[in-house]
């Protein structure tokens, strides 16, 4: 069980051969990596195994390798167009996850340089069109673990700086608190060398340019994202996890946060947050467990809008009605603004 979705799994994957599985994707939500909140978002699941699935349908038919095989409607995997109900499940192909040794104060990659299939690639590549308010990127300026230099900029950036050509990010995967790492340890720990990288960048680029311009379709700019990969049989690189949804980017309109950022800007403004930051520079590997408070749960009614948030924009970006009577993404959004200003 993940801390948003689970996984069945159907066949294991070997070395030879990737194996089969299945996502379930719950109305859990999880922000400053906690893990599960206290309480749900009303349909969140089936919106983003929709949302993800269309982006995968999308992807697949530019010729880029994936592991979907389809969402789930009465046990057997199809794509969108043949769905007659939303679906909260996913089917997807399985690769093997080699978790790091744990050695001193870091961790041990050594298990990777002899690997050469059907394996999870231990990192997450980020996209950035831009910098808002809140990245990660300023608190790291700010800690002086990058340059503005080492991001390809010529001077610190501000809030709300474009960014083109975009910024690629890359950081762990595996780790208790996942940590930004450079490309040139990103290429040691994993075992890729300069082609791979190289291939994964332009898959990264290519994934953050469909998303760019099909939300852009419904007003909303991409602000930022993740893409996870693996290889599959033959050391193919193949997107995996799910990509293109509220969770795995940010997105805006009109300045307006559109994803699960709404929740991190709530939860920003209370004493566990400041609890959080505190026991994470305490103990970066445990934080959690000294940890001073715990999270409380959302404000009813900001909950209630940000699943209309999920619902409208499957909709929207699918051009289907999967969730009827959501009101239009504007409307519920003029709402929201009240919430997330001081």
């Amino acid at each position: 069980m993940g801390s948003v979705k689970d996984l069945k799994i159907l066949e294991k994957p070997s070395t030879e051969k990737m194996g089969k599985g299945r996502f379930i994707f719950s109305d859990r939500y999880s922000v400053f990596d906690w893990g599960e909140m206290p309480d749900t978002i009303s349909g969140k699941g089936a919106a983003t195994a929709i949302l993800g699935a269309y982006f995968f349908e999308r992807l697949q038919e530019m010729g880029i390798p994936t592991h979907y095989l389809g969402l789930v409607e009465n046990g057997i995997p199809k794509r969108l167009d043949q769905l007659d109900e939303p679906s909260d499940t996913m089917e997807i192909e399985l690769l093997r996850v080699i978790h790091p040794g744990q050695k001193d104060d870091g961790y041990d990659y050594s298990a990777y340089l002899s690997e050469r299939t059907t394996f999870l690639i231990p990192l997450e590549i980020i996209y950035r069109n831009s910098l808002p308010p809140g990245s990660s990127v300023f608190r790291r300026l700010e800690e002086k673990s990058i340059t503005p230099e080492d991001l390809g900029l010529d001077s610190m950036p501000a809030p709300g700086s474009r960014l083109d050509p975009p910024i690629l990010d890359v950081s762990t995967k595996l780790e208790i608190t996942d940590r930004y790492i450079t490309w040139e340890e990103a290429g040691k720990i994993s075992g890729l060398d300069r082609r791979e990288l190289k291939t994964l960048k332009d898959l990264t680029l290519r994934v953050n340019d469909l998303i760019t311009k099909d939300y852009a379709g419904i007003g909303l700019v991409n602000e930022d994202g993740k893409v996870e990969t693996g290889f599959d049989n033959e050391r193919r690189i193949m997107l995996v996890d799910v990509l293109g949804t509220l969770d795995e980017c940010r997105f805006t309109l009109h300045g307006l946060p559109v994803s699960k950022e709404i929740a991190r800007i709530h939860y920003r403004k209370t004493p566990w947050f400041r609890s959080v930051n505190d026991a994470k520079k305490r103990n970066r590997k445990n934080w959690k467990e000294i940890c001073e408070t715990t999270p409380d749960p959302l404000p009813p009614r900001l909950k209630e809008l940000i699943s209309r948030v999920y619902l409208s924009c499957t909709n929207e970006i699918t051009g289907r009605e999967w969730f009827g009577g959501v009101p239009p993404l504007n409307e519920t959004m003029k709402e929201i603004k009240g919430f997330l200003t001081p």
